[in-house]
């Protein structure tokens, strides 16, 4: 599961520079989303979402006290960094969302496990192993952690159930947006039309190259899955896992207009993303959803 050199070559070379132009806020808009900041700390929110009244922001490594480089915002991963830099850099992270949230996360395992969040106790605790969190309770975010991973934030329009899923790709070809939809169903009553999704930065189909082995696991999955991927060498293939995620939606009921996709990718923006593929030790970024 490498990465042409090429690639890697360029995409870092390119993010150095990287400016933001017109035509990337341009871009961002027709997907449905908008840059926000406050104190250098910088963010992206899904426009949908927020007029529906879920408060959401996928994070950068803007604004922070971490050394990847110097100040970024790393907000997990304790083998990584200090625990003192994580606890300061969540608490500039959370000031952007303005109330006093409690925010709940997971210890991920790239799998395709969904927990329910029913009480201020559960959100406590953040060493149960899953990958994707759902609930419907005020006053809680929702957050999943990534570097590349896809990390998908949904609401409910009409129940106001919540969710947020970390999709690397053992929990897309694993279904994990589906199942954390089918949790939702299950326990507050969800209908996919209903459903608000954004699909946030990760890895793109233009740059994230897999093996054999995991082409083989969306063969054995989703058998028509071939126009994912784009061969690269022999054995290897760039992989589309925004797209594979957004086509599970859609396959379950999701309506194509409801789900947002934005435009950018981690491994082509390390100016403002972590990207595990090019850095290897890095931090990590977090996307958060909650109720306003």
């Amino acid at each position: 599961m490498s990465i042409p050199m090429e690639t890697i070559t360029n995409s870092v070379q390119s993010s150095k520079f990287k400016v933001q132009s017109f035509d990337e806020e341009q871009s961002l808009t027709e997907n449905g989303f908008c840059w926000r900041e406050k104190d250098g700390v910088k963010i992206l929110v899904c426009r949908a979402l927020e007029e529906n009244n879920f408060v959401n922001g996928f994070s950068t490594r803007l604004g922070g006290v971490s050394y990847f480089p110097k100040d970024s915002l790393s907000l997990a991963g304790y083998d990584e960094d200090s625990a003192e830099n994580i606890e300061e850099n969540r608490k500039r992270f959370l000031r952007l969302f303005g109330i006093d949230f409690q925010l709940a996360t997971c210890w991920q395992i790239h799998s395709a496990n969904v927990r329910v969040i029913e009480n201020f106790e559960d959100a406590g605790d953040g060493n149960q192993k899953f990958d994707a969190l759902v609930s419907n309770l005020e006053k809680i975010l929702l957050g999943v952690k990534t570097a590349d991973c896809v990390p998908i934030l949904i609401g409910d329009a009409k129940t106001k159930a919540f969710a947020a899923i970390h999709a690397g790709w053992r929990g897309t070809t694993g279904s994990i947006v589906k199942k954390a939809c089918e949790k939702m169903n299950a326990n507050f009553g969800t209908n996919p039309k209903d459903l608000i999704c954004a699909v946030g930065p990760a890895a793109s189909g233009k740059n994230y190259e897999i093996g054999q082995n995991v082409i083989n696991a969306f063969r054995e999955n989703f058998p028509e899955s071939e126009h994912l991927f784009t061969p690269t060498r022999p054995n290897h293939a760039l992989a589309n896992l925004p797209l594979a995620n957004k086509e599970q939606l859609v396959s379950i009921g999701v309506l194509p207009e409801n789900i947002y996709v934005a435009p950018l990718c981690t491994i082509e923006r390390t100016d403002l993303f972590f990207s595990y593929r090019l850095e290897c030790k890095t931090g990590r970024l977090m996307s958060v959803i909650g109720l306003k």
